[in-house]
Formats: C-alpha cells, structure tokens, sequence
C-alpha cells in the first residue's frame, strides 16, 4: 500500500533553515501531485506547497512563497521542503499528502495519501 513517511523536523530559531523530507513507496508516482500541509496548534490543515512529479512543476501558498522550496528526488522517490527564514508563524506539524492527476489543489480533501506528519518548532 502506499507509505509517506515524513522526517526532518525540529527546534529550531527564527531565521533558521529547515529541510523536510518526504519517502514515498508503495506505488509509481510519476502521475501524482506531491504536496506539503501544516497544522498549527487550534487550527486547521492548511496548504504550504505542491509539486507535480512528472515535470517538476510547482506552486506554493502565498505565505510561504520566495521562503520555502519544494522539489524531488525521483531516483530516491522522494520530496523535500526546504524551508528558510522561517518564522514563529511556521510552527506546525508538516504533512506530506499525495494525489492522482496533474491539477494542483489546495484543498486536504483533493489528497488521497498522507503520512503521520512532523512537528517543525519555531522560537523567537
């Protein structure tokens, strides 16, 4: 079955850089949207980036965008978010989140697959 398996997160300081990972298995993803998602404490899962596996096309959420960078390793068959500058504002739990087709959504419940998250810790 298909498996995303986060890792990467962390304490870290505002300014800091941070990058995510994200090993996808279980099936070929090469017709599959990848995408990350943050919760912060209290509020909803929202959208922080996607990218389209076969091309590499990207798109992010306005609040991350020129900070954050989502890119793909197809030999490794996995995904990463490079986050830099972050804020206390980017304190969450990131998931890494899977779907058929080529449109980017931003919507959670566009995802077919996601993993069990990791908690990405900002302080001021």
């Amino acid at each position: 079955q298909v498996q995303l398996v986060e890792s990467g997160g962390g304490l870290v300081q505002a300014g800091d850089s941070l990058r995510l990972s994200c090993a996808a298995s279980g099936r070929t993803f090469s017709s599959y949207i990848m995408g990350w998602f943050r919760q912060a404490p209290g509020k909803e899962r929202e959208f922080v980036a996607a990218i389209r596996w076969r091309g590499g096309s990207t798109y992010y959420a306005d609040s991350v965008k020129g900070r954050f960078t989502i890119s793909r390793d197809n030999a490794k068959n996995t995904v990463y978010l490079q986050m830099n500058s972050l804020k206390p504002e980017d304190w969450a739990v990131y998931y890494c989140a899977a779907k058929s087709g080529s449109v980017f959504y931003t919507r959670t419940t566009e995802y077919d697959y996601w993993g069990q998250g990791t908690q990405v810790t900002v302080s001021s």
